[in-house]
């Protein structure tokens, strides 16, 4: 079992293993374990079922981005309750971004808090949504507009767990852990992960594809430690998604099919471009769009920037008539800019 340490300290406990069965040892000595999975995954929670009987109760959700929403935090909290669990209890989430993201907010308010753990399932998950602490759900078409930031008990890593995603799926991650080395580019390991990237369906079992997962989810988990709640460094995870979240909310309202990474990847293309326009980098819209192109990412946003502009000044994370933009001075260097959406549309829309 690997665990991954920053400056340190546990941060967010990022543990790593070769199967889910592999976590047992992590709960050893609790009580209360509840389960909460994705229904998709039903073979998984089987096996930790069987390997760990301890386990009081299994509730499958359904998961979709319609279903990320406070009737499936309602619908946890009853069947915690239904089932006993106490101020002790831990609950156990297995699934994508979703799951965890609806699970540890439902852990979150139940009894006023309880303890929870994500072993993530997607890529997307275990680079992002399942370390450092953001729950949520989505409200009034708003994406993760209702949340609240607690951490795990810790975070179980499983890259064999990528082998049976689907193609689309994976390629929804792989923005996100692009995402994290255009933040942080440790040793060249953007190149070399748009490389890996770029070499066709990748060898989940790799130590090179581990060591990329894991390096992804250090990077995040050590931006979490050293800025919990986002009151600075945190900020820049958010590369891209004022954009994405944007695109996704315009996706709902015309029955679009756009993934989240699929909008991530979107959005990253919009920040180069505005990093560019602002003077903040050259060329970098061009280069990006060249390897996420490579990679099999989407780089061109369906939607104009102005048809966004009233879904980014409703972002959760606009403050005072202002967004914090993350914007590129280039791989591995970003910056957070406080501009209005009429200045980025400006920059965005100006010949």
């Amino acid at each position: 079992m690997t665990e991954i340490r920053i400056e340190g300290k546990v941060a967010g406990r990022v543990v790593g293993g070769a199967t889910p069965t592999d976590v047992v040892p992590l709960l050893e000595g609790e009580q209360e374990v509840f389960l909460v999975y994705d229904a998709h995954l039903a073979p998984a929670a089987s096996a930790l079922l069987e390997a760990f009987p301890a386990i009081r109760s299994a509730l499958a959700l359904e998961t979709s981005e319609e279903e990320k929403n406070m009737d499936s935090v309602l619908l946890i909290a009853r069947s915690l309750l239904e089932a006993g669990a106490s101020r002790k209890a831990l609950l156990l989430a297995i699934g994508g971004g979703i799951t965890t993201d609806v699970a540890g907010f439902a852990a979150s308010v139940y009894k006023r808090g309880i303890r929870y753990a994500n072993i993530p399932t997607t890529l997307l998950a275990q680079v992002d949504a399942g370390i450092g602490g953001k729950t949520g759900v989505n409200f009034e078409d708003y994406k993760n507009m209702l949340g609240v930031i607690v951490q795990p008990v810790f975070t179980f890593v499983c890259s064999s767990l990528l082998a049976t995603l689907p193609r689309r799926e994976f390629l929804s991650g792989a923005s996100e852990l692009l995402k994290t080395f255009l933040i942080e580019d440790r040793d060249g390991r953007y190149g070399r992960t748009v490389s890996l990237l770029s070499s066709g369906s990748p060898d989940f079992g790799s130590d090179i594809w581990q060591e990329t997962v894991f390096e992804a989810a250090s990077v995040k988990a050590g931006i979490v430690s050293r800025d919990p709640y986002e009151h600075g460094e945190r900020r820049k995870l958010n590369l891209g998604h004022t954009f994405a979240h944007a695109i996704e909310h315009e996706a709902r309202l015309r029955g679009d099919d756009i993934t989240h990474g699929e909008a991530v990847s979107m959005g990253i293309l919009l920040s180069a471009r505005l990093s560019d326009r602002l003077g903040l980098s050259k060329g970098m819209e061009g280069r990006l769009r060249q390897d996420f192109l490579q990679a099999g990412l989407p780089v061109e946003s369906p939607y104009p920037p102005e048809v966004l502009a009233g879904a980014m000044e409703k972002d959760k994370k606009a403050e005072g008539g202002f967004v914090h933009f993350v914007l590129l001075e280039d791989i591995g260097r970003v910056v957070v800019r406080d501009l209005s959406v009429a200045m980025a549309l400006k920059a965005l829309t100006d010949n």
